[in-house]
C-alpha cells in the first residue's frame, strides 16, 4: 500500500512539474517586458488623431520630395525614405494603384514599382515620368462621410476622401483617395492599400 502511494504521488509531482516547464516555456515564448503587437493594440487603440496625422504625413512627404528635386536634390532617396516611412512594404503587403498608372503596371506591389512612380528613371516602368517631380508646392486632404470620414478596426484604419495638390502655376488639383493604415511593429501607421484616381467627369 505504502509502495503504490508513493508511486502515485511521484507520477503526480511529475505531471506538476512537466505542467510547470511547459508554461514558464510559453511565457518565456510569447511574454516579456516588451508586449506583443496584438496586446499594444488593445492597450492602445488607433485614434483618429493618429490616422489624421498619417494622411497629412503623406502629403508632406509628397511635397518634400517635389521640393528636394526642385532644389537640385537628391529626389530619389528623399522618396526612398518617404516610402519607407509611410507605406508598408518592408513588413506587410500593400495594395498601391497610383493615380496616372495604367496598363500592365498599374498596380505596384513593391517599393521598386512605388518609387518609380513618384520619381521615374526605372527602366522596368518606362511609362513613369515620376509624379513626385511635378513641382508640387502644397498639399491638403479631407475625408467623406460622416464621422470624419475614418473607420478604425484594431491595428487598421480606413479613410476615403480627397487629397488637393497644387502645383507651380497655383492650380489645385483634385484626386480621389482610399487609405488603408496598419500599424507596424514599430507602432507607426503604414498604408497597405492606396488607391488613387482622378474625379469621374460624365463630359
Amino acid at each position: 500500500m505504502t509502495t503504490s502511494f508513493s508511486r502515485g504521488v511521484l507520477v503526480l509531482l511529475a505531471i506538476h512539474m512537466g505542467a510547470c516547464v511547459s508554461i514558464g516555456n510559453n511565457v518565456s515564448k510569447g511574454s516579456s517586458a516588451q508586449p506583443s503587437n496584438r496586446a499594444a493594440g488593445a492597450l492602445a487603440p488607433i485614434t483618429a488623431q493618429q490616422v489624421n496625422a498619417a494622411q497629412q504625413a503623406w502629403c508632406d512627404g509628397l511635397v518634400q520630395v517635389a521640393q528636394v528635386h526642385a532644389r537640385g536634390g537628391d529626389a530619389r532617396a528623399e522618396a526612398s525614405r518617404m516610402i519607407d516611412d509611410l507605406y508598408d512594404y518592408a513588413e506587410g503587403q500593400v495594395f498601391f494603384k497610383p493615380t496616372l498608372a495604367f496598363g500592365p503596371r498599374t498596380f505596384r506591389p513593391t517599393k521598386e514599382g512605388a518609387l518609380a512612380y513618384f520619381v521615374g528613371g526605372n527602366p522596368n516602368f518606362p511609362e513613369d515620368t515620376g509624379f513626385a517631380l511635378k513641382g508640387w508646392t502644397a498639399a491638403r486632404y479631407d475625408n467623406n462621410a460622416a464621422e470624419n470620414g475614418i473607420q478604425i478596426h484594431g491595428d487598421i484604419a480606413i479613410t476615403m476622401g480627397n487629397v488637393y495638390i497644387t502645383g507651380p502655376d497655383g492650380k489645385e488639383v483634385m484626386v480621389d483617395k482610399t487609405f488603408v493604415f496598419r500599424r507596424c511593429a514599430d507602432g507607426n501607421l503604414r498604408l497597405c492599400v492606396h488607391k488613387s484616381a482622378l474625379p469621374f467627369s460624365p463630359n
